[in-house]
């Protein structure tokens, strides 16, 4: 019989879609039979069954068994509430790894002044000391010697006289005063100590005169005795703020004239003096000018 031409073309099938009559008997190497015959799935090449693993030795005693990570995440609440630490327990550790050790010394307390060593036994003072207090008793309240320096403390009612005499009396002869400085001790009543470091260029020796003062009390100008302590007591004034009275031009002399507190006063604020801190010179330029300018309108 002729085949039909416009008959379509039956697509060629594969060996699983054949009738069962057209499959081989055998299943083809590593291939699983489709029949439901007992080892009917077993392929042709047998596969290798491996063999048993060794038992593992048993633990011995008082080692710990590592547990999984996945155990340890499905450990009940309840269990892992009771070996967590008690909030007691755990408060008294923490306070007891904040408590300093025992070992460590208290920190100790600012000082409240200067040391002001004696003089050493035996130790004769010079001339122009005893001459100062024959000649005005009662002006000086304490004598001190440290690095071969003297230094001579006085009221501050008895410093006008005090200077005077050293520096005219012939066993003294402080005719420069080549330095005045002042220090300043926040916790003590007389908060400044005001030192006038004295030089005699003709018997070359020095001497320190210092006097004690509260933070308003007046304390006279020495520019009348030694010229030179003129824009030195001016700094002091600018930068700690003593109440020097008699200066023939007491103003400051390296802050601007508007400027609020005294830098070197030990309280005075790291930061600066709050709004009127200006890092940039110029800008300080600018505030006068508007100043100046709001001023003339």
């Amino acid at each position: 019989m002729a085949e039909d031409p416009k008959a379509p073309e039956t697509p060629p099938q594969a060996a699983a879609d054949k009738p069962a009559s057209e499959v081989p008997g055998e299943p083809l190497k590593a291939e699983v039979s489709r029949t439901d015959s007992p080892g009917a799935g077993v392929s042709a090449v047998p596969e290798e069954v491996p063999a048993p693993a060794a038992p593992k030795p048993g633990n011995p005693a008082g080692a710990a068994t590592p547990v999984p990570k996945a155990a340890a995440a499905a450990v009940p609440p309840k269990v892992a509430a009771t070996t967590a630490k008690p909030p007691a327990a755990a408060a008294k550790g923490a306070a007891a790894a904040a408590k300093p050790a025992a070992h460590e010394p208290p920190k100790a307390a600012p000082p409240a002044g200067p040391s002001e060593p004696p003089p050493p036994a035996g130790m004769a003072l010079p001339a122009f000391i005893t001459s100062l207090q024959t000649a005005i008793p009662g002006a000086v309240t304490l004598v001190s010697y440290y690095v071969g320096d003297w230094t001579i403390v006085v009221a501050v009612e008895h410093l006008l006289d005090a200077a005077r005499h050293l520096r005219d009396e012939p066993e003294a002869l402080f005719d420069y005063c080549s330095d005045l400085t002042a220090t300043d001790w926040p916790t003590r009543a007389e908060r400044f100590d005001v030192l006038y470091l004295l030089y005699s260029i003709r018997h070359r020796h020095r001497v320190r005169l210092k006097v004690r003062v509260a933070e308003h009390q007046p304390l006279p100008s020495v520019t009348g005795i030694w010229p030179a302590a003129n824009w030195l007591e001016r700094e002091v004034y600018d930068m700690f703020g003593v109440n020097f009275t008699g200066h023939p031009d007491r103003r400051r002399i390296l802050m601007p004239e508007d400027w609020q507190g005294f830098p070197q006063r030990k309280d005075y604020p790291l930061e600066g003096p709050g709004e009127l801190l200006m890092e940039n010179p110029l800008d300080w330029l600018k505030l006068k000018q508007a100043r100046d300018e709001a001023d003339i309108e």
